[in-house]
């Protein structure tokens, strides 16, 4: 039995042209629940004898009412035809996201296995593969939460889920989602081809400069490259080497205001004859942390907008264009200008979207839930875990203009999280987690410097671990978990802490999140917790304390829309309802204050 473990590597996403091509394998597939795990033992991958239908992609949680609280083991199953025009030494087959554990077979053949969600993975099937016939395609899915996993699950210490008292036990405040969540593409390569484009650009002197470094699998080739604005072309230099520049004299930059960009191609030769082509969109802009600043092409930016999740009730958390062309879309209305991709990566076509719209996106890896009350090689197995992330999702999407800075965590949990919330100290950590989240930091500098690094820091996250971070990232909720009722007391305390902050670090501050839970059409005269009137009031104090503190830069509201979590007593139905929009993307009162402000 052949089988072939990926190995993390992500090539460029599959396109079609005189050299590549590609086919859908999204619609409905067959599905069969394993709740006792015997469909290996039962030979299931050789094909289901029994099943329901399911769309491929989504979760499998919200489209059959039985399975709402199903956290385990499901199996797929399709077929697809392979054309003869196709080089059979070079078919692949891509999953943007599987959430968790993926097991591939093909033609009762194990291709291979993958862990994590959120990120794509691929192998090269061609040997599976049989000629004038159907091919069939069974995949194992399983979303098991672990502790040795990342996000976490079924954490006993430093763990969210014992503030929370929630189920699932998830260590992370969304729900767990599970199932073929995103697309799954059938694809072909020229047996010589590009396998990665990294492209990087500055300006000077008002000319802008694309830098392009062409990764192959050919030993004795020239590359070139041309960049195409619709009205103009620019072309590079012929490169026997891996490395091409493009100089754009007085080049339209990529901006929030004017999102404009510019079509590159690459052409790969053996012997003067094109071989392999591909294409992308990119911008050409800078951004740069000066002091206390964050800087888009040399102007100050600040940053206006929201957490938010990828999340509908029809679909979970699969992708699901409609629902991020609509979110792109209130986000315009509203009038922010960026989003945290809270608490994982987003689908490709999502920040696609961001570039078109010039929103500004901090990405961010799986890293929701980390704790580090644990044995050392626990701690050893997440941070690998961690690392193949940051590669991951970086080598994804380094080339898109609308991604601004890298986010290695949300909340990392130190040792004595309660006491630290309860005291509001901000005390120095211990070695082992400021190490971990170091190694981070810098794997993402190494990987990529020409983006800011930061993570998400929760209430009483140590000093030590924001010291090498570019950005600093503060999930606050002063008037809400801490000082309900009373926010002048919060505004103050804000106030304080972040001050403090700045004086020790002098970095640039976002406000990564801020927000209070609150039930549409719930409204009192006073003050009262849940309400409408509370969630805008609780906003405008915000907004009113960052326009008077120059180094807080920006203010990432929680969240753009309520969305599914966990049963819990803090979660009535089961919502984090803390949105500006509702579930279904109905305004609150809030979102119609921040519309006013933000658009002015």
């Amino acid at each position: 039995m052949n089988r072939l473990i990926n190995n993390g590597e992500i090539m460029l996403k599959p396109q079609q042209n005189n050299y590549r091509d590609k086919i859908s394998l999204d619609g409905i597939w067959k599905f069969k629940v394993d709740t006792e795990d015997i469909g290996i033992q039962n030979n299931w991958q050789l094909g289901l004898s029994s099943f329901k239908q399911i769309a491929v992609p989504s979760s499998w949680n919200e489209i059959d009412p039985e399975l709402s609280d199903y956290i385990g083991v499901g199996w797929y199953q399709s077929e697809f035809y392979v054309s003869r025009l196709w080089d059979e030494k070079n078919i692949y087959i891509r999953f943007a996201s599987v959430t968790y554990h993926c097991t591939l077979w093909i033609n009762g053949q194990l291709v291979g296995t993958h862990d994590g969600g959120h990120l794509p993975f691929e192998f090269k099937i061609s040997e599976f593969l049989q000629k004038d016939y159907s091919n069939k395609i069974v995949v194992r899915v399983e979303n098991e939460l672990s502790p040795l996993r990342v996000p976490p699950g079924n954490v006993d210490t430093g763990s969210l889920s014992i503030f929370m008292n929630n189920l699932p036990r998830t260590n992370y405040d969304f729900f767990p989602y599970a199932g073929i969540d995103r697309t799954v593409t059938l694809f072909t390569l020229p047996s010589e081809h590009i396998s990665d484009i990294t492209v990087n650009t500055n300006i000077k002197n008002n000319v802008g400069l694309v830098d392009v470094i062409v990764n192959t699998n050919v030993d004795d080739y020239s590359i070139y490259a041309v960049l195409d604005d619709g009205d103009k072309t620019f072309k590079s230099e012929l490169s026997n080497d891996n490395s091409l520049l493009i100089s754009v004299d007085n080049p339209n930059l990529w901006s929030v205001k004017d999102p404009h960009l510019y079509n590159l191609k690459i052409f790969l030769e053996n012997k003067n004859s094109i071989i392999d082509t591909y294409e992308l969109k990119i911008g050409i802009r800078t951004i740069e942390v000066k002091g206390d600043q964050i800087y888009l092409n040399d102007e100050k930016i600040e940053f206006k907008g929201f957490g938010r999740h990828e999340e509908s009730p029809i679909t979970g958390r699969a992708q699901n264009l409609p629902q991020s062309i609509m979110d792109h879309n209130l986000l315009k209305w509203i009038g922010a200008n960026s989003y945290r991709t809270a608490h994982y990566p987003y689908s490709e076509e999502d920040i696609e979207l961001a570039d078109a719209n010039g929103f500004l996106v901090i990405n961010e890896i799986p890293a929701v839930g980390l704790f580090f009350d644990d044995i050392k090689e626990n701690i050893d197995i997440r941070l690998e875990l961690c690392r193949k992330q940051i590669n991951t999702l970086i080598n994804r999407d380094k080339n898109h203009p609308s991604v601004v800075m890298w986010s290695v965590a949300n909340e990392p949990f130190p040792l004595d999280l309660l006491n630290r919330m309860k005291d509001g100290k901000n005390g120095p950590a211990d070695e082992i987690s400021t190490n971990f989240l170091n190694t981070l930091i810098e794997d993402a500098k190494t990987i990529d410097n020409s983006r800011p690094v930061t993570l998400a820091a929760i209430h009483g996250t140590p000093l030590d671990w924001l010291e090498n971070v570019d950005v600093i990232l503060l999930n606050r909720y002063y008037g809400w978990y801490f000082d309900q009722l009373d926010l002048d007391g919060a505004i103050e305390k804000l106030s304080n802490e972040l001050s403090e902050i700045h004086d020790k670090t002098k970095k640039p501050i976002i406000i990564s999140e801020f927000g209070a839970d609150t039930i549409p059409g719930f409204h009192s005269v006073s003050d009262e917790l849940y309400t409408e009137e509370y969630q805008l009031e609780y906003w405008k104090r915000y907004l009113e304390y960052a326009k008077k503190t120059d180094y807080v830069v920006g203010l990432h509201a929680w969240v753009l829309a309520d969305f599914r979590t966990t049963h819990s007593t803090m979660r009535i139905g089961g919502l984090n309802h803390k949105g500006a929009f509702t579930r279904d993307r109905k305004p609150k009162m809030s979102a119609h204050y921040l519309r006013s402000e933000w658009n002015n």
